[in-house]
Formats: C-alpha cells, sequence, structure tokens
C-alpha cells in the first residue's frame, strides 16, 4: 500500500538565550539490595529501571493488590457496593498473620473490609472478601488468575487471597508493576483509600505499613509485604510535577531496608525522566485527502492523549514522521485507523501510535466514486 510521510516537528519546550541544547547525561541507575526490582512511568509503562524484573517470586501480601483490584473491578461494574455488609465465616476469623481482628458471625461493611486489605493487611479481611465475592477462597483464585491473564501478568499464579507461603504462588515485579498500574489508572477514586496512613477498626488502630507514606509527601500507594520466603517486599507509587512512578522491591532484608530501596528508584526517575503530552484526544494533526466521499478530506488525529517518558534535559523539539495511507477511499467512520505517526529519530524511536479518523465520511454521489476512481487509475500509471 503505497503512503504518504509528512514530517512533523513536536514542540516540547521554549527556551531564550540560547542556541544550543545540552545532551541528555543520565548515570546508571542505583544498584538495590533487593532480589527484584522494577521502576515504571505509570502513565506510559515505560520501564526505566530493571533487575531480575521478570523472576517469578514468592510475593507475599503483595498478593492483596490482586485481591483489591477485583473487588475494584466489580465496584466499577455495579456487582459490588462499599456498603454491602459482608458475613464473616470461622475461616476468616481464624486467620493468623496480619489482621483486622474481625469476629465470626458479625457483619462487616466492603468498606471496612477493603482498609483491613489495603491499610492493615488484613489476611481475614482477604479471606473474608474472596468469600463473598465468589463463594470460596478457591474459586477466587481462579479470578485472580483469570484477571492477571488479561492484565498480562506472564509470571504470576495464585493460589490464595492472602499471600501465605504455597507451592505455586508466585508474582513478579513486572506483573506486580503491571497490576499496581492497572489499578491506578482504570481505578483512581478507589485509589485514594492507599493513602491512608491508619486504620482503626474493632478498637483496634493499626498504621498503614508503607513507611514511605510518612518519609515521602508525594508517595500515595502502595502496599507492603513479608514472610520468611519472600522477604521485605513493597510496591510503591508518587506523582511528582504531572509524572507518577511505580516501583516494586522484592526480597529485601527488613522493614527498614524495602523503603530505603524504593525510595532511591523513586529519587533516581523522578531527578532524570518526566512524563510529557505530545499530542491531546481529538487533537487533529493532518486533514487527510479522501477518495470517493461526501467531502474531499477527513480530520485526523488520537482516540486518546499520547504520552512519553523523556529524559529531563531532553531538547525543545523532537522530529515525527505522519505515515498516512495515500487511499483513504469513503466510506470511513470514525476511529478507523488511517496511519501511524512515529516519534523519534533513527536508532531512537521514542514511540510509535495510529492516528486514527476523528469524523466520519460517507460516499458521494455515483458521478463523484466515478471521477474519483478514473482519477485514481491515471494517479496510479504514474
Amino acid at each position: 500500500m503505497k503512503k504518504l510521510l509528512v514530517t512533523l516537528s513536536i514542540l516540547m519546550c521554549s527556551f531564550s538565550g540560547t542556541l544550543f541544547a545540552a545532551p541528555s547525561l543520565i548515570p546508571a541507575p542505583p544498584q538495590l539490595s533487593a532480589s527484584s526490582y522494577i521502576l515504571m512511568d505509570a502513565y506510559t509503562g515505560d520501564i526505566l529501571v530493571e533487575n531480575n524484573a521478570d523472576q517469578a517470586l514468592p510475593p507475599a501480601s503483595l498478593t492483596k493488590l490482586m485481591t483489591a483490584y477485583i473487588v475494584e473491578y466489580e465496584l466499577a461494574r455495579g456487582n459490588l457496593s462499599l456498603d454491602d455488609q459482608i458475613l464473616i465465616s470461622e475461616k476468616a476469623w481464624r486467620m493468623t498473620g496480619s489482621r483486622m481482628f474481625i469476629r465470626e458471625g458479625t457483619r462487616v461493611s466492603l468498606e471496612d473490609l477493603m482498609r483491613g486489605i489495603i491499610i492493615q493487611s488484613g489476611n481475614d479481611a482477604s479471606v473474608a472478601v474472596a468469600e463473598h465475592v465468589a463463594g470460596s477462597e478457591a474459586a477466587f483464585t481462579d479470578l485472580m488468575n483469570q484477571h492477571a491473564q488479561l492484565l498480562g501478568m506472564t509470571n504470576s499464579h495464585f493460589v490464595n487471597a492472602t499471600g501465605f507461603p504455597a507451592e505455586g504462588h508466585y508474582s513478579s515485579a513486572h506483573d506486580l508493576a503491571k497490576l499496581s498500574r492497572a489499578k491506578i489508572l482504570q481505578f483512581p477514586d478507589n485509589y485514594t483509600m492507599y493513602a491512608e496512613k491508619e486504620f482503626t477498626y474493632n478498637n483496634i488502630r493499626q498504621p498503614n505499613r508503607n513507611r514511605l507514606l510518612w518519609r515521602d509527601k508525594t508517595v500515595d500507594g502502595l502496599k507492603t509485604g513479608h514472610t520468611e520466603e519472600a522477604g521485605y517486599c513493597l510496591a510503591a507509587s508518587a506523582v511528582r510535577n504531572g509524572t507518577r512512578l511505580i516501583t516494586v522491591v522484592m526480597g529485601t532484608k527488613s522493614d527498614a531496608a524495602r523503603a530505603m530501596e524504593a525510595q532511591k528508584l523513586l529519587d533516581f526517575g523522578f531527578r532524570y525522566y518526566e512524563t510529557r503530552k505530545l499530542y491531546s484526544r481529538g487533537q487533529v494533526v493532518n486533514n487527510a485527502p479522501v477518495w470517493g466521499g461526501s467531502q474531499s478530506s477527513v480530520k485526523v488525529g488520537f482516540a486518546e492523549d499520547v504520552l512519553v517518558t523523556m529524559p529531563r534535559q531532553q531538547g525543545d523539539s523532537i522530529p515525527a514522521v505522519l505515515d498516512m495511507r495515500t487511499e483513504i477511499v469513503a466510506p470511513i467512520a470514525v476511529g478507523d485507523v488511517l496511519g501511524k505517526i512515529i516519534v523519534g529519530s533513527d536508532g531512537n524511536i521514542l514511540l510509535e501510535r495510529s492516528v486514527v479518523a476523528l469524523e466520519a465520511v460517507e460516499e458521494g454521489s455515483f458521478f463523484k466514486r466515478l471521477f474519483d476512481k478514473i482519477k485514481l487509475f491515471f494517479m496510479n500509471l504514474f
């Protein structure tokens, strides 16, 4: 198929008093005392730092990120309400380890149970929620693995809702970053709960175990985990100046170490990288010619905002090429892919993104279609 290439330049920022932009110089990322770790841009999904990020490891209570995600998923679809009163089973009540101290035979609101999971890391709350959603914890793990597959978590498998050590129960730093990103972007209203520093239930006040909530005001989540097998783990997210990063560290030696190592990654990422918006949803980047249509051109742009992760000291503009189909024939529906934009230079492609029709174009009259077919025939001869 013939294509039309249009050279564009994306203006990133304005400069005054200089004609020379210094190259971006980024040092090697910090080396952490952890079994596995990753640093990801939450908005673009770009990975900035990783080490053994796809290694399958015991996730401990980071498992509860998936448990809470499923609840948030069902809340968004109207299948659950935070006001739901959930009957507490004997199994949930008897759970050991970290708990929110719910009592067998009582009813507890789903909202309280979610805080018990997220803030207090309650194993009892996790089992209660699993039983309420799927009938049993075993059935709930089926949902966990189905959601993991949908989210592209290729190195994860869950056999319980809590993170208790069990054969065949594992995840990876990369997968848990994907899960964290999905929670943040898909369910922003529920995400605010992850920033709460404490929760009191049954007259027992328990603090959030995420130390970064106290140390760094830009941190607003997500979750800690610890077992002897897994070590100390942490998934954390922070936002500064419009850039949101996610880090997951697994297998550190102490509570203090997981916070310190996660902080190193976040500080490195925010110091040297940022998220920039190149185009807005619905922004017109071209008026492409249409053959055989009721109008002679169609507005072309983007279905969603176009974001990119870049070094902070990147130059003032970025080359971009709009690669368009030359033979765009009506009818055209809104959202039809008509080409793509390639941002970056040879050897340093930042992103490729489809461009779509922003308006519908119906077929033209019989004579218009016939005239355009004849015109295209002779154009293609040459």
